[in-house]
């Protein structure tokens, strides 16, 4: 294994997995800023009633890209807090994942910011434990094209 930038790898669009007791797995964006992940929920999900009865939360960021061999992956545990939404950090995780132009973006998108009685809220996760590993290798192969 050697070692890579975590936090450049965070930096990326990817998608995290965060786990609750329960145990729950759902997808999920994040925007990792300061050594912490922010998790946008609020009321049409479960994640915060979950995280209110039992704080817990692991999550898993990973990539898995089989033409280059790339294979990394960042697990994160600890005890997460359910936080009031500002739209300043809302507005950056959303730019992360649909571009600046927020005229752009889906209506949905948008309504987390400009939607008060959405109920939107934050998760943060504060890492107590954080492990990363890069379990990359020499790729051999080209894999088949997508059937899209």
């Amino acid at each position: 294994m050697t070692p890579f930038d975590v936090d450049a790898f965070l930096a990326q669009p990817l998608t995290a997995r965060v786990a609750t007791n329960g145990p729950t797995v759902r997808p999920t964006w994040y925007l990792w800023e300061n050594h912490t992940f922010w998790i946008l929920s609020g009321p049409w999900s479960r994640l915060p009633t979950h995280l209110r009865a039992d704080p817990r939360l692991a999550l898993t960021v990973d990539e898995c890209d089989l033409a280059t061999g790339s294979v990394r992956q960042v697990i994160a545990r600890g005890t997460a807090t359910v936080l009031p939404f500002d739209v300043p950090r809302g507005r950056r995780k959303l730019a992360r994942y649909l571009g600046e132009v927020e005229s752009a973006w889906d209506p949905r998108f948008r309504a987390y910011l400009t939607d008060p009685d959405r109920g939107t809220l934050w998760v943060r996760l504060t890492p107590e434990t954080l492990r990363a590993q890069d379990l990359s290798y020499a790729a051999s192969f080209t894999p088949p094209p997508r059937a899209d």
